[in-house]
């Protein structure tokens, strides 16, 4: 089942492969079966090692401590990294899940200063951008940032944010003009730095989802004063930010259609495997016409899914920003990852939906995937937007 991709991208997934069954298996098996949530120390540690190896920030360049790999390598990898069932092994790569806007536009000294410890592992970063009353519709932000003396002072109620309690910083978008009066829209909202440590930033309430281990925090921001240089890009990049969101998002949509292929290629092979185990009236479940329509719709959209995935990183790396083909890519790769899970689930029966396999946690995982980084009919306006309908 494996698709062919040529051979030092093979030896990319095989350095994988290797580390996660050598290194985050064991230390996967060592936490309690029965609770989804990965401690912050474990995940501290899995996202240093990946970096020491090379994983973590791959797609950075190598002058910014990262392997200079292209997004086609990172979507192999990332794949990879989920075709292998362990929970652990989306953190090897998803410290870097696409350029951070400190890499895409950031000034020379932001660069040097969060650039190097982002990709080594030492510093994390959390993004502030939905909030209680703006999610899909992203230019609808109220928080505001208004420059009052030499300082920019932030105000408002970020929602959905996650890493929160593991991060040193937090790219913050929000509204900037005068007080009373802040611009709106696509060229009115600016990212800043914030220091998570900053005096008015401050965590109001932890949420929990359908995956323990995917907790996420509403966060105020009450009169948290940020210096000018602070402003991602600097003083010329004021109310730009949403322009530099939407390359993030690509990027990000990119990445999430690779986890989902590898997702949905774990799924498989464990239903592959039951159909040639199980027997039923006689015979291998697998030689049963219902059972084959399962694996065999799998197998045809888990592959139209990769080829999607593939060339929508091809044409970033070729220099297209690639804002519908990703949000292609997200909208089957995510959609068919469901599908193919649920099928799985049916093809293994009652012992599917057991903890015991780890399809159950991938059904709920699959779920979430088609919400995060823009929900799928948000990729479906995208997409006709395109069609000069």
């Amino acid at each position: 089942m494996d698709f062919a991709v040529p051979e030092g991208f093979a030896t990319l997934q095989r350095e994988m492969e290797r580390f996660v069954e050598d290194e985050l298996r064991p230390l996967d098996r060592s936490l309690d079966p029965a609770e989804d949530y990965i401690p912050l120390d474990v995940r501290r540690c899995v996202q240093l090692r990946s970096a020491e190896l090379g994983f973590y920030a791959a797609d950075y360049p190598a002058a910014e401590g990262g392997r200079d790999l292209p997004q086609l390598d990172m979507v192999l990898l990332r794949e990879a990294a989920a075709r292998t069932g362990c929970r652990l092994a989306p953190l090897a790569t998803w410290g870097s899940d696409g350029p951070s806007p400190i890499l895409l536009h950031g000034t020379p000294r932001q660069r040097e200063e969060y650039l190097a410890p982002l990709c080594a592992g030492r510093m994390r970063k959390c993004l502030g951008l939905t909030e209680p009353d703006a999610g899909s519709d992203a230019q609808a932000i109220t928080t505001s940032a208004v420059l009052s003396g030499s300082r920019w002072v932030l105000n408002g109620t970020k929602s959905f944010m996650s890493n929160v309690p593991e991060a040193e910083i937090a790219i913050v978008l929000a509204v900037t003009g005068s007080a009373g009066s802040p611009a709106r829209g696509r060229r009115g909202t600016t990212a800043f730095i914030v220091p998570c440590d900053t005096p008015g930033f401050r965590v109001r309430r932890e949420r929990r989802g359908m995956l323990e281990e995917e907790r996420y925090y509403e966060v105020s921001l009450e009169d948290c004063e940020v210096p000018p240089e602070q402003v991602i890009g600097g003083p010329d990049a004021v109310g730009t930010a949403m322009l530099t969101a939407l390359e993030s998002f690509a990027l990000a949509r990119l990445s999430l259609a690779a986890m989902c292929n590898g997702i949905a290629a774990h799924a498989l092979d464990l239903g592959l495997a039951h159909a040639r185990r199980r027997h039923a009236f006689g015979q291998r479940i697998g030689q049963h016409q219902y059972v084959q329509g399962h694996l065999v719709d799998s197998h045809v959209e888990l592959e139209a899914s990769r080829l999607l995935t593939y060339r929508c990183a091809w044409r970033y790396d070729a220099g297209d920003p690639v804002p519908r083909e990703s949000a292609v890519a997200k909208l089957y790769a995510t959609e068919m990852a469901s599908r193919v899970v649920d099928r799985m689930i049916q093809v293994h029966g009652g012992q599917g939906w057991m903890r015991e396999l780890p399809l159950e946690r991938a059904y709920r995982l699959t779920r979430m995937l088609r919400i995060v980084d823009g929900t799928s009919e948000i990729q479906r306006v995208i997409i006709a937007s395109t069609l000069s309908l």
